[in-house]
């Protein structure tokens, strides 16, 4: 049986869509996430649940790799433009290949299976807060500074949205978390540590490469030279550096 994680906040109803062809999982997956407060749905064909994912606009998405009809990526290459909410994707496979493929059409995390209900009620909810509550202020410019403005570029917390030259630009969850949080320590060199532990929660284990992925998906995005880049500099064996004018 499984048991209610304690310090659940009650008013957490969030609406989880678990997009999953193995009944069994995602049946007993449903289950314990809902035991802890979660609204949650199921669909195990990937091109029914690009439909659902538009129309339904849950929360929060949990999609596995390997579905019928459309596979993982393809689900989430197709409804980044009609969905902005965090898309958490489920892995069989371990290779690097397959988490930066993920990234690349834009998933917010990714967990390999098996992974145990704990860890993706953990993670769940760690991306959702980031969407309620914005991140962490530990690192932002001052506790009231929710709008920076960097030249022809605009980075707004409270609206979680990011202007350059007047025009919106088009960034997943996690993306604009990650802008943030280097727009919010300009001029400062944020180890890849750092970064890892502000935007997952966990440790860095030295191998992740879904920052840099997430890093050269958000250069082009703001305006920045992707072989060349002024904005977001990469600082050789240590990390990366938001540069306040350029």
């Amino acid at each position: 049986m499984l048991k209610h994680e304690s310090g659940h906040n009650p008013e957490e109803n969030w609406r989880i869509l678990i997009v999953e062809d193995d009944e069994r999982l995602a049946a007993l997956t449903k289950d314990y996430l809902e035991s802890n407060g979660l609204k949650v749905s199921i669909e195990g064909d990937g091109s029914r649940a690009i439909e659902r994912i538009k129309t339904e606009q849950p929360d929060l998405v949990v999609l596995d790799l390997m579905l019928p009809g459309e596979d993982g990526l393809a689900v989430c290459r197709i409804v980044r433009p009609y969905y902005k909410g965090p898309i958490l994707m489920l892995t069989a496979r371990t290779e690097d290949l397959d988490q930066v493929l993920g990234l690349e059409m834009g998933a917010d995390d990714y967990v390999a299976k098996p992974v145990r209900p704990r860890v993706l009620l953990a993670r769940i909810r760690a991306l959702l807060r980031r969407v309620t509550d914005g991140p962490d202020e530990e690192v932002a410019v001052s506790g009231s500074e929710n709008r920076l403005t960097f030249g022809n570029l605009v980075v707004d917390s409270a609206m979680r949205e990011a202007w350059l030259e007047g025009q919106s630009i088009d960034l997943t969850s996690a993306e604009f978390d990650l802008l943030w949080l280097l727009s919010s320590s300009a001029g400062k060199v944020l180890t890849r540590e750092e970064i890892f532990n502000q935007l997952r929660g966990i440790e860095y284990d030295g191998q992740d490469r879904s920052i840099d992925v997430r890093v050269s998906r958000i250069r082009p995005k703001v305006g920045d030279d992707p072989m060349n880049p002024k904005r977001i500099k990469t600082v050789r064996s240590k990390g990366y550096l938001f540069v306040k004018e350029i």
